[in-house]
């Protein structure tokens, strides 16, 4: 019996030693488009290996200044996801998980139909009624998505 507990204990140290995980690719992404002068502390994503983890959009545009109608920035907010993904080669339908805070869920309606022209198949989702947003946003989105 104790030269069997040493064989399985063999094996699993032998295993835990003679397949170490490679180290994972982590690099940070910034938008092309967003100016050098643009100090805010967080990249507009992280790529770990194959996943993009993408951080909060607004529909803002470059000078801060938000679409006076919700759809209109629901619409500026997706493109912007859109956008991020495209720059790393990647579209809206790999993304995984979907993350949408909206400081009046009234407009629940008014984002999804939007929102549901951006994707062939949908990913998981949660809509999360925030109050007050950053700059006065109607929504603000985040992501994980996936290169396949």
């Amino acid at each position: 019996m104790r030269a069997f507990a040493s064989a399985v204990a063999v094996v699993v140290l032998a295993n835990g030693f003679a397949f170490p995980e490679a180290p994972v690719e982590r690099r940070e992404i910034r938008l092309a488009s967003r100016p050098a002068t643009d100090v805010r502390p967080f990249s507009d994503a992280v790529l770990v290996g194959r996943t993009l983890y993408l951080a909060g959009r607004t529909g803002a545009d470059k000078d801060g200044k938000l679409p006076a109608d919700a759809a209109d920035e629901a619409r500026a907010v997706m493109d912007q996801i859109k956008a991020v993904l495209a720059q790393e080669g990647m579209a809206m339908d790999d993304l995984a998980y979907v993350q949408v805070f909206c400081s009046d869920v009234k407009l629940y309606g008014s984002f999804n139909d939007v929102y549901r022209t951006y994707f062939k198949k949908f990913p998981a989702r949660a809509f999360i009624g925030s109050g007050p947003l950053l700059g006065g946003a109607r929504f603000e989105v985040q992501g994980i998505a996936e290169r396949r």
